[in-house]
């Protein structure tokens, strides 16, 4: 390994901040300029707005300019097909398209002209780098190649030089014999896929830390890689380290993700410029905050993203990693705006409830949240699975036990219901964590 350069792009990856933000702010400005003289959606915008790309004098006057969010993209989309009028090349100049999985409503097409594409799998190949990834190893690329944007990152790891196993989505049981015929060292899937690849493995009569060469698990698409409980479960299950990803098909797959001092996601500000914001009052968020993550693209041209508003609540540090790369660092996925849960006046995230699940040895790590209206209240219960060693007159007092530290960490106290072990449905992609029967009536 140390015959190996430690970083991809040294200039880019350890410039200081100031450097940084001169150059995001020459890109802004070019960016904001061709989406006005490109884009109708833009034009339109940004006179309604009472603003013109010459307004940018510094990146605090980004502010001064409109957000835009998922439902727009679909509206214009929907209104001009096949790309909206927010796109800004003609189909002439686009040679690869990703679309959203469609999870939150109609799915939406995201272009990439030739250039687009070869920045976005150069910066595959960097975060790929910092993670450890060399060309030495070999990977199996895990991510469904159906119109999603992780799909085409396999291409990254060739950049890397990594034996590239172009796996896909495919069956369990097939994917476990790739792993173990092919001894792949590094691999790539969400979350809840690991951990049920993991259990399918031990039913299998595979000890995945033992029998399997995989050392490294990135994971992307939830919010558990960032979430210690999560990680660490992850990682004892497959004696590996798991590394978070963050993407968005808006922009392009992977633009955040963890070095191996694993102590945030660095972000690809040399491509995109970050705000996080109160939700409500849209004013920026001090570092450590939690807040909306919105995001512009600097250099994408099919269809750049101006204050896209993603819903994902995060918080950040500007402060240099002990690997020396000076890139913002996400400290991770809290949730989603929409996946955000009101119960007795405190906001409530999914994530929050993971953490105490997936700490507690007397549990699978499996949880649902199901939440309804009681007496014009709305009514949370956590259902969990418990492990194997606990008998039946130990269920009140580890039921309780979680409600407690459910006070203690995120201030309500739900009804949890425990169920036996592998009663929870496992997921293959992305878990539906939250029943919501409120609108199911």
């Amino acid at each position: 390994m140390s015959n190996f350069k430690k970083y991809w792009d040294e200039e880019l990856e350890t410039m200081s901040r100031e450097e940084v933000k001169a150059y995001q702010l020459k890109l802004l400005k070019e960016t904001l300029e061709f989406s006005y003289n490109r884009s109708p959606y833009y034009k339109q915008a940004f006179d309604k707005a009472g603003v013109a790309p010459g307004d940018l004098k510094s990146l605090e006057d980004l502010k001064k300019f409109p957000t835009i969010n998922k439902q727009i993209l679909r509206e214009r989309q929907q209104a001009i097909p096949d790309f909206g009028d927010i796109a800004c090349v003609p189909e002439e100049e686009m040679v690869y398209m990703s679309a959203s999985s469609g999870s939150t409503g109609v799915p939406t097409a995201s272009p990439f002209t030739a250039q687009d594409f070869e920045d976005f799998q150069d910066f595959e190949a960097r975060l790929f780098w910092s993670s450890g990834m060399r060309p030495t190893d070999r990977y199996c690329h895990a991510l469904n190649f159906t119109l999603f944007v992780g799909g085409p990152d396999v291409i990254g790891a060739q950049k890397v030089g990594a034996l590239s196993i172009w796996a896909g989505a495919i069956p369990s049981e097939r994917l476990l014999q790739i792993l173990e015929q092919w001894k792949a060292t590094v691999t790539w899937t969400t979350p809840s896929y690991a951990w049920y690849l993991g259990e399918t493995a031990k039913e299998h009569g595979i000890d995945p830390a033992k029998d399997l060469a995989v050392k490294k698990i990135f994971v992307a698409g939830e919010p558990g890689g960032s979430i210690p409980e999560t990680r660490e479960a992850i990682e004892q299950l497959w004696g590996a380290e798991v590394y978070d990803y963050y993407g968005l098909s808006d922009i392009f797959g992977a633009c955040a993700g963890m070095c191996e001092e694993r102590e945030g996601l660095h972000w690809a500000e040399d491509h995109i410029l970050v705000e996080v914001i109160d939700p409500d009052t849209g004013e920026e968020v001090a570092e450590g905050e939690r807040g909306e993550l919105v995001l512009t693209s600097l250099k994408k041209k099919a269809r750049p993203l101006i204050r896209f508003r993603t819903a994902d609540i995060v918080s950040y540090t500007t402060e240099k990693c002990r690997c020396g790369r000076t890139s913002m660092r996400l400290h991770g996925i809290h949730g989603r705006l929409d996946d955000m849960l009101i119960i007795k006046g405190v906001n409530v995230f999914p994530s929050d409830i993971e953490a105490i699940i997936r700490n507690n040895k007397d549990m699978t790590g499996e949880y649902r949240l199901r939440v309804s209206e009681k007496k014009h209240m709305t009514h949370l219960v956590v259902e969990a699975e418990h492990g194997r060693h606990i008998a039946a007159n130990q269920l009140a007092e580890l039921g309780g036990s979680i409600q407690k530290e459910c006070m203690k960490i995120v201030g309500i106290k739900p009804e949890i219901k425990l169920v036996n072990p592998g009663e929870l449905p496992r997921a293959t992609h992305k878990a539906k964590r939250v029943i919501d029967e409120r609108q199911l009536g």
